[in-house]
């Protein structure tokens, strides 16, 4: 039975629901349940069958199942359960990871108070002995205009700038800039380029997103570094290319302007 709560935050996650993650998938969803802001999560299957959706999961009415045909790859499964939200805001969540409680909450809030267009946070490495280390990116605390961001990514060999997985996101920025790039993997490199290339946003000095360290992460395969960096040169161009595009908007004084509106009139107070 659907939901009657208007969803504030959707949170889409890709799956291939290996039984090695079960225990993980619920483990999001009981981190989700703990959310204090109204959510759906989009859960994108990604060529399997909805019946081995753990059920718990599968009674929740907030949950959007989405079952595709085939695999696709987690960007475009992520695009397709894009076609599925409602809510005008959302953020992405893997399989295995959990959102600590007040994840959404405190980024929705900033983001509204100071008409942001993302807000996003620190994530934290989740060891298996329990343990959290903070990974705080190279991009400082704060408010940033649209492409600022981009610039604290100082080559594709270098970190990135902020964790694609912490930004909540206006969900008509997201589809205007095209969802997920099509590759098979860093698509979420693009992700980040475009929608902070697309509106003003802040980073929040705070822990939003608690990153799963495991054997069977995707990381951690040995053929994940074969097309790494092929990924990470096609973003950072793509951020390249997009701070030329507004540049010569503003040379040639286009009538359109090519980023979202921007609110200059607060600054992050980030000394508490």
């Amino acid at each position: 039975m659907p939901s009657s709560i208007t969803a504030e935050v959707a949170v889409i996650t890709p799956t291939r629901l290996r039984p090695d993650r079960r225990a993980y998938l619920l483990e999001l969803h009981a981190s989700l349940c703990e959310q204090d802001v109204a959510w759906e999560w989009v859960l994108a299957l990604d060529g399997v069958s909805e019946k081995g959706v753990p059920r718990p999961i599968q009674a929740d009415p907030r949950v959007k199942i989405v079952a595709l045909p085939r695999a696709v790859g987690a960007g475009a499964a992520r695009n397709f359960a894009l076609n599925e939200v409602t809510a005008d805001w959302l953020t992405t969540s893997d399989d295995d990871d959990v959102l600590p409680p007040g994840s959404l909450s405190a980024r929705l809030k900033h983001a509204q108070a100071h008409n942001l267009g993302w807000c996003a946070g620190w994530s934290a490495d989740w060891h298996p002995d329990s343990s959290v280390a903070t990974w705080i990116c190279p991009t400082p605390p704060g408010f940033h205009e649209p492409g600022d961001v981009w610039h604290f990514w100082k080559s594709p060999e270098a970190t990135i700038p902020i964790g694609p997985t912490t930004l909540l996101v206006r969900s008509d920025i997201v589809r205007a800039v095209g969802g997920y790039a099509a590759l098979p993997q860093g698509e979420d490199y693009a992700y980040l380029v475009g929608v902070t290339s697309a509106a003003r946003g802040a980073l929040l000095p705070s822990v939003v997103y608690h990153y799963r360290k495991h054997a069977e992460q995707m990381t951690a395969r040995p053929d994940y570094p074969a097309m790494e960096l092929q990924a990470r040169h096609f973003a950072w161009s793509h951020g390249q290319h997009l701070e030329c595009r507004v540049r010569d908007s503003v040379d040639v004084g286009s009538a359109i302007p090519w980023t979202f509106p921007r609110d200059h009139g607060h600054r992050l107070d980030t000394s508490a």
